[in-house]
């Protein structure tokens, strides 16, 4: 694993005089008994791909997924429904825009896109069967899952059959280790704890913190870690660390009131904009106002339903992307995805749509096509890897560690107005 780059304090640095998360989360859910069947999910067809549906359902990597209407199959997959719909909702989008433009240009090397997103409510076992309903599809390489818990349970299945994954928000370093199928799209958890510590320390932004995490989570726990590591070099103070666990996670009562008590002036929240939008709430409600600083898995935070978007003015985030930014390429992006679907796209919409992108260029670099077989198109796809860089409209010049993780920066942001803004 390539470490984070000290550098990354300077470019941060630069960051807030020129220029603001969200790296990638993941819920580590535990699994439902009863979930015995994947959720129903969407396809997206070229009309000239069109009767390809009824591909191999064989398990080998050998034989599975070879595409017999000459265009390449990707699923998806991730949460469209349950608390981290948001994250899910903005992938699928990102994905499908990105195949319908890749579709109307030609294609990849000349095939077409098939695409099919399932939902996993994000639910590691729900998550296994829809992967297992994709390979009966026909799939031959993955934009997901979504989230870390359900992105380690897949990677081991996509392990097994040497079908290349490639996650657009799953950041745990578990997705990637020993899994030589597996590429990431965003920051790393400990990248992502690194570079929040470096840039509360490097910004002056507070003298005391308190941490608040989900340890019953590896995204949490994961970014924690590092956090509190890296905080050590840092000229800030953690003066408080409590943790809750996915069965405790709606009273926050106690920890908020350690960190008050403390003294803290900043609130450090590696989690998930669902339990973020209760401790904004809950904060509130106790006459306590800290700066609250957070990664990509707050980003979701002004679409909770009916949480009042007022108590996260101010919050700050890292991410690697930001909708008001003035490039061309974002803006085109936004205006697209806006006229398609309704909604103002966050970090997991423009790093799915990445992920088309780079698989493209991984295709196009290791020349396969649609006639290999799942484990030739992954041998062939994970060499190219290393090989390739894409301008991203979440990191320019992106490029790959063997080991799967990508190497690029993030950027600060603050919600002000309502609205996810770069900080300048």
């Amino acid at each position: 694993m390539r470490k984070f780059k000290k550098e990354i304090s300077l470019f941060l640095v630069a960051a807030m005089t020129m220029l603001m998360l969200a790296g990638c989360g993941g819920n580590d859910a535990s699994s439902n008994s009863g979930a015995d069947n994947a959720a129903a999910g969407t396809e997206t067809t070229d009309d000239s791909a069109a009767n390809a549906d009824n591909a191999s359902s064989d398990n080998g990597s050998e034989s599975a997924g070879a595409a017999e209407g000459g265009a390449f199959k990707i699923g998806a997959i991730g949460p469209i429904t349950g608390s981290a719909s948001v994250y899910g909702l903005a992938v699928q989008n990102g994905a499908d825009l990105a195949v319908k433009e890749i579709n109307a240009a030609g294609g990849i090397a000349g095939f077409q896109i098939e695409y099919n997103f399932q939902d996993d409510e994000c639910d590691n076992e729900k998550s296994v069967n829809a992967y297992n309903t994709l390979k009966d599809w026909g799939m031959q390489m993955l934009v997901g899952t979504t989230t870390s818990g359900c992105c380690i349970a897949v990677a081991a299945e996509s392990a097994n059959d040497n079908l290349f994954q490639l996650t657009p928000s799953g950041s745990s370093v578990d997705i990637i280790s020993g899994n030589d199928n597996v590429f990431q799209v965003c920051f790393t958890d400990p990248n992502q704890g690194v570079g929040a510590a470096e840039y509360i320390g490097s910004n002056k932004v507070a003298e005391k913190v308190a941490v608040i995490y989900d340890s019953s989570d590896v995204y949490s726990s994961g970014i924690y870690e590092k956090f509190v590591q890296e905080a050590a070099n840092q000229p800030f103070e953690i003066v408080s660390s409590e943790a809750f666990t996915a069965d405790n996670k709606t009273d926050f009562s106690v920890q908020i009131q350690k960190a008050k008590d403390a003294g803290a002036d900043l609130v450090f929240l590696p989690i998930y904009y669902t339990e973020a939008s209760l401790i904004l709430t809950q904060a509130n409600s106790m006459g306590y106002e800290p700066k609250f600083f957070g990664c990509d898995g707050l980003d979701g935070i002004l679409n909770v339903k009916n949480f009042d978007v007022s108590l996260a003015e101010g919050v700050m985030l890292l991410t690697p992307f930001a909708a008001d930014a003035e490039d061309e390429a974002t803006k085109s992006f936004v205006t697209a995805y806006k006229e398609a679907y309704g909604d103002t796209p966050n970090q997991f919409a423009a790093d799915a749509y990445d992920a088309v992108y780079i698989m493209k260029a991984a295709i196009e670099k290791s020349g396969a096509t649609p006639s290999d077989s799942v484990s030739d198109i992954c041998e062939k796809m994970k060499g190219a890897m290393p090989e390739i860089t894409v301008d991203g409209l979440t990191g320019a010049a992106m490029s790959w560690d063997s080991d799967g993780a990508v190497n690029k920066s993030p950027k600060a942001m603050e919600i002000v107005n309502g609205n996810y803004s770069l900080i300048q």
